[in-house]
Formats: structure tokens, C-alpha cells, sequence
């Protein structure tokens, strides 16, 4: 099978280059890993109503405090992962993960009790804190002025499967609410089993760093992104993102139900639409109009382009506005990989771990603090003295253009740093 090229960080001695099966299988490795993430969130509430008996309230509750504990569990193991692979290598990590996460399928199937349940909704925050090292992997393997690329075939694959994963969990569920977690983990131990064929190591000995938990903690691990003031920079440009993209997951259905009559059907409609138009972009797109705009560029467009999909979102009238504002957002795909391209450059390949670690933290905070911000301000904005339920969109709307000043001196700052 061909060889994809030699990154010029990458020893000429003693480490192969990475098949392409094994790039793509950290592709498909993410792809499964949201697939099975989506899988279960139309059944998830359902098991959780019905261990509750029914009482709404409680389980709303629950429900709730299961989302916040698997951000937490992404804070905490993030960085020790991410570093963990910097010590031992990307494959032990992601591999045991995988395995890990089959596993934990197999506990939510079983349950007996909501204990049991939420047991298996911490693990399943822990195992899934692995996607920042095949982050790393893709930073080991390929040069840094085609990072974002990659990155953007990382964003489609989460996008593909949040899409597929939802409309296959309801699919399943209507006929037994225990079967999608059955088929998540079919879907993760095959993958893990495959992986153990065709992936290669990617970060060779002479190149790994020694374990430390001072860099294995979420404090530690956020103190690499104060080693260069412009890494800073960009890191303050992708929490303001990731806090921004918050709202979506936090108030989309409530708000297109109150706001445009929106049910499942058509809220499953219109979230496939925004997974094609993602795929488009980060899977099409992203590569050559980095290549044309450069990295800087291509992340204040990206910027640009959701804060104005927000605002569009905010104020459309109708559901048939709101759907035209879906293009727009998808352009937003242009922002993160490109925030991600110029990070790379400023650490050795053998901090690439810690890095992704150090930015899914600041993810799992966003996740901690975003829900509650942006439903919030939606119950605030339904008051007959305020009326104005596009908020929440209006105020990630201006979350990205602070972001986007943020990105105009980083970048500048970051673009002008010495390729590692």
C-alpha cells in the first residue's frame, strides 16, 4: 500500500511513514466515536424517564447533570491523555480507548439502575477524551502548512457522525431503547480491533517526552499555552468559539419549537442539512482555500462567516430564514482548523499531546459553563418585557466578534513564528 509523505519534523530514520489506511483510520476512529456519541442521544433521555418513573423534572435534572459530568471527565483526562501520549505514543492511547469505549457501551446496555447508568456516562466522558490524540496523531504526520486541512477532515468526520448518529439511534431505539448502545459498541471494538492492524505508531522514542503530572493536569497542561504570548492568543480565540458553539447543542430545539412550531421532523430535517453543509466545507473546501487565503485569513473568515450565521439565526422571522443562515455557518468551519494549523507551530512534536489535550480542556470548560449561559439568557429573552428570543444567537453572534479581534493580533502574532 502507498506511503502518505514524511512531515520535514518527522526522523528519516527508523520510523516508517504511516500508511494511508492509517490516516484514515483515525479518520474513521472519530468518525465511529461521534457516530456512537449521536447513537445514543435520542435514547438516552428515554432510559433516564424511565428510571425516574416518569417525573420530568427529576430526569431533566439528571439528564442535565449527565451532560455536565461528561464535560468534566473531558477537562480532567483531556491533558492527562494527551500527555500520556506524548510519553508512550498516540497508538497504546487511542487503541486502549477505543476498547475502553466498546466497554462502556456494553455497562449503558446492561444498566441496571440510573447509578449504573451515570457510571457509564463518566467513563464514557473519559474514553472519548482520546480524540485529542488522534489530533496529535494527524499533527505528527503531517507538515505543518497542510495541518489545517487535516484538521478540516477531522471537523467533517465529527460532523458525518453527529449527523448519521442520531437519525440511526432513533431508527434502533424505536425498537428496543438498549439497542443503539449495543451497536455503538459493535461499532467501537470493530474499530479497535482493525486499528490494531493497520495503525502504526506515529511519534517515534527519540522524540517522546518524559510523563510529568504537573503537564498531565488540566492546570498544567494550560500553562504550555502561556509558553508564546500569540499561543495565548489563539487559544483565547478557540474558547471564545467553542463557547459560542455552546448554544447550539444548549437551545436549538427549544428555540425552533417556540420560535417556528419546529418538530422532530423538522428539526432532523435541518440538522442534516447542517451536516451536509459542514461536510461540504471541512471535507471539500477547507483544504484549498487555506492553500489560496492562508491560515490567517481563512480563521477571521471563519470568524466572520458564524458570527454572521448567528445573527442570522437570532433575527430570521421564519424557519425558511433561519435554514438559509446554514450555508453561511458552515463557512465557520474554516476557523477552527485553522486556529489549530498555527498552534502546531509553535510546539515540538513532542508536546503535539499536550497541546490538543490542553485545547479539549478548555472545550470541557465551555461545555461546564456554556449550557447554563446560553439557556439563561433564553429564558430571560422569552420575558414579554424583552421578547426577543434570537438571544442566545445574538450573543454568540458577538462572542465571535470578539473572537475575531482576538484573531486579528494572534494570528498576525502566530503567523510569523518558526515552523517546528
Amino acid at each position: 500500500m502507498s506511503e502518505i509523505p514524511v512531515p520535514a519534523h518527522a526522523p528519516a530514520i527508523g520510523a516508517p511513514a504511516p500508511r494511508r489506511a492509517a490516516l484514515a483510520f483515525v479518520f474513521v476512529t472519530v468518525t465511529l466515536d461521534m457516530l456512537a456519541l449521536g447513537m445514543i442521544i435520542p435514547v438516552l433521555p428515554r432510559l433516564v424517564v424511565g428510571f425516574v418513573h416518569g417525573d420530568m423534572a427529576r430526569a431533566a435534572e439528571m439528564y442535565g447533570l449527565f451532560g455536565t459530568v461528561w464535560a468534566l471527565m473531558q477537562f480532567l483526562w483531556s491533558p492527562l491523555l494527551g500527555a500520556l501520549s506524548d510519553r508512550v505514543g498516540r497508538r497504546p492511547v487511542i487503541l486502549i480507548s477505543n476498547f475502553g469505549l466498546a466497554a462502556d457501551y456494553v455497562l449503558m446496555a446492561l444498566a441496571p439502575t440510573l447509578g449504573w447508568l451515570f457510571l457509564g456516562r463518566v467513563i464514557s466522558g473519559i474514553t472519548a477524551a482520546s480524540i485529542p490524540t488522534a489530533s496529535a496523531y494527524i499533527a505528527d504526520v503531517t507538515p505543518p502548512d497542510k495541518r489545517a486541512g487535516a484538521f478540516g477532515m477531522l471537523g467533517a468526520a465529527f460532523g458525518l457522525g453527529f449527523v448519521l448518529g442520531p437519525a440511526l439511534g432513533g431508527l434502533l431505539g424505536g425498537a428496543d431503547p438498549r439497542l443503539p448502545f449495543w451497536v455503538a459498541a459493535g461499532l467501537s471494538l470493530t474499530n479497535a480491533c482493525y486499528g490494531l492492524f493497520v495503525l502504526p505508531e506515529s511519534l517515534p522514542r527519540e522524540r517522546r517526552a518524559g510523563f510529568r503530572w504537573a503537564r498531565a493536569n488540566p492546570v498544567g497542561a494550560l500553562v504550555l499555552l502561556r509558553r508564546h504570548p500569540e499561543l495565548l492568543g489563539l487559544s483565547a480565540v478557540s474558547f471564545l468559539s467553542y463557547l459560542a458553539h455552546q448554544v447550539l447543542p444548549s437551545t436549538f430545539v427549544l428555540y425552533a419549537g417556540h420560535r417556528y412550531g419546529w418538530g422532530e421532523r423538522e428539526v432532523g430535517l435541518t440538522l442534516a442539512g447542517v451536516g451536509v453543509c459542514t461536510a461540504i466545507v471541512q471535507g471539500g473546501l477547507i483544504r484549498p482555500l487555506v492553500a489560496r487565503l492562508g491560515e490567517r485569513r481563512a480563521l477571521l473568515i471563519g470568524l466572520l462567516c458564524g458570527a454572521g450565521g448567528f445573527a442570522i439565526y437570532g433575527v430570521a422571522p421564519t424557519g425558511l430564514l433561519f435554514n438559509l443562515g446554514i450555508p453561511v455557518m458552515a463557512f465557520w468551519g474554516l476557523a477552527g482548523p485553522s486556529c489549530q494549523g498555527l498552534m502546531t507551530r509553535h510546539v515540538s512534536p513532542s508536546e503535539q499531546g499536550q497541546l490538543q489535550g490542553a485545547q479539549s480542556s478548555l472545550t470541557g470548560i465551555t461545555g461546564m459553563i456554556g449550557p447554563g449561559l446560553f439557556t439563561w439568557t433564553f429564558a430571560r429573552a422569552l420575558d414579554p418585557h424583552i421578547s426577543l428570543p434570537g438571544a442566545p444567537y445574538l450573543l454568540a453572534a458577538v462572542i465571535l466578534v470578539l473572537a475575531m479581534g482576538m484573531a486579528t493580533w494572534a494570528s498576525r502574532a502566530a503567523g510569523t513564528a518558526t515552523v517546528r
